[in-house]
């Protein structure tokens, strides 16, 4: 397996991380991890408080079939990720990935205080569940441009050598924002009567998103520009329209991307809200428990995604995640049989295991997207293959477990379905060609106007003094 194009020079082997790019890696860290406490926050409320409050009529007599609409409630905002993305992702290609973060940011974090702000369905009827699921739709739209942001600031800002792991940093915003949203509500759920968290106490997580919103707010705005995008703007480029380029030119990425990210986003909406619900309702287990296990998988899930995108620097990117995905097709359906002891520490194990395969199939994600693209439509292509194969993957896989449950009673099934999934995306990585590892961000257009100029003809190979990420140059 291919690692990167060619061996990094000797003073990238030293490099030492620069006042800027801890700052990159803190705001791209930042707002990943807000983003998913707000979206895990009502996965969580999904799986325990929003059928009896917000769609309590649809399950008054048959409480399956109201969970089954508050996990359709969870997954509606990601078919909206898509404009989100091209808005997002249009926007970022034509103006900075940095004035698009700041935007996302504070809509999702706008949307998710206002549910801990929502009136019940006891209160105000019908326009309870409709105004709740416009501000889902607004966490969507969001969420759609703030991956692909975070992401590219991250790998355009790295050394040659370590995409790998700076991408890694936005995408522990997952396992992070996973741990931050049920440690606080593991928190409201110990210190208050269950009477006192299903009138009030569920709120709290939600209005708490304020305050991220002030400290991300504050971390981003002090991040530079990307370099690639900077060098794009010196060569007066962004006259082009990047969407419909990316549409013209990269539709066989965008399919890639979406396919891939499909099985690591269904199993990892499992960890994040499902199996806790399973636990407690299904096996009997406390709530406390249930929680208790799913933060051991999101310490898990952070140490394994760092883990994988560091080994996607050494062994190459592909096979990074096809080990991944490989690990998830062969725990899938075994894992069940070990939640179904319910009992704490064989239920936390499955989970904590499930993690050993979402790491490497999570990690390097942003870097082998960044380096599919060209740099004028890298924004809106990894945002709206992102965007899509959340949809594919992880919109409905709660609602789909669910409905798996209840028609066949068996939870293996689940498994099933993940590991059928996995294999799809397993297969797509595939696809994606070896040489995009190592693949130069800066300099690539230069090499798209070779090949158009010289049809069939070797492009020249990067030197090495091109391949610094940080003082880009353009051979030509």
């Amino acid at each position: 397996m291919a690692t990167n194009a060619a061996s990094p020079p000797a003073q990238q082997q030293a490099h030492t991380m620069s006042r800027e790019e801890r700052k990159v890696l803190a705001g791209t860290l930042v707002g990943t991890t807000i983003e998913w406490y707000d979206f895990f926050i009502y996965a969580q409320a999904a799986a325990f408080i929003l059928a009896t409050h917000y769609f309590n009529p649809a399950g008054a007599e048959n409480p399956a079939v109201g969970q089954i609409v508050a996990w359709a409630s969870l997954g509606i905002s990601f078919l909206f990720r898509p404009l989100g993305a091209i808005v997002a992702g249009h926007i970022g290609d034509k103006y900075g990935r940095k004035i698009t973060l700041v935007l996302t940011l504070f809509g999702m974090g706008a949307a998710t205080t206002l549910i801990g702000l929502l009136p019940t369905y006891e209160q105000i009827g019908i326009a309870a569940p409709i105004i709740l699921l416009c501000l889902r739709v607004l966490q969507g739209f969001s969420a759609g441009g703030e991956w692909g942001g975070a992401a590219l600031m991250a790998v355009e800002h790295a050394p040659n050598h370590k995409r790998g792991l700076f991408g890694a940093y936005p995408q522990i915003g997952v396992p992070l924002g996973m741990l931050m949203a049920t440690l606080f509500m593991f928190g409201v759920t110990s210190l208050l009567t269950p009477e006192q968290f299903e009138s009030w106490g569920w709120r709290v997580p939600f209005l708490f998103s304020i305050v991220l919103i002030g400290v991300g707010y504050a971390i981003r705005r002090a991040v530079d520009e990307s370099p690639v995008f900077v060098a794009m703007q010196q060569r007066a480029k962004e006259s082009s329209a990047p969407l419909g380029q990316l549409f013209r030119t990269n539709k066989r990425e965008v399919t890639l991307a979406a396919l891939i990210f499909a099985a690591n986003n269904a199993a990892g909406y499992l960890v994040i809200a499902f199996f806790a619900s399973y636990g407690a309702t299904v096996l009997g287990m406390p709530r406390s428990e249930t929680l208790v296990a799913s933060l051991i998988g999101g310490i898990g899930w952070l140490i394994f995604t760092m883990l994988g995108g560091w080994m996607s620097d050494k062994i190459g990117r592909k096979l990074t995640f096809q080990l991944g995905y490989a690990f998830i097709i062969l725990w899938a359906i075994p894992m069940w049989f070990m939640l179904n002891t319910a009992s704490l520490p064989l239920f936390a194990a499955a989970i904590f295991i499930l993690t050993i395969g979402l790491g490497p199939s999570y990690g390097p994600q942003s870097a082998m997207y960044a380096e599919m693209f060209p740099a004028r439509v890298r924004y809106s292509g990894i945002s709206i293959g992102y965007a899509l194969g959340s949809i594919i993957g992880g919109a409905f896989a709660p609602l789909i477990a669910q409905l798996l449950l209840n028609e066949t009673g068996q939870s293996w099934t689940i498994g099933l379905y993940i590991a059928l999934l996995s294999v799809v995306s397993f297969t797509a990585v595939c696809f994606v060609r070896k040489s995009d590892q190592g693949r130069d961000l800066h300099i690539e257009e230069v090499h798209e106007e070779f090949i158009a100029k010289h049809p069939g003809e070797e492009v020249p190979p990067v030197l090495p003094e091109d391949m610094d990420s940080n003082a880009p140059q353009h051979r030509r």
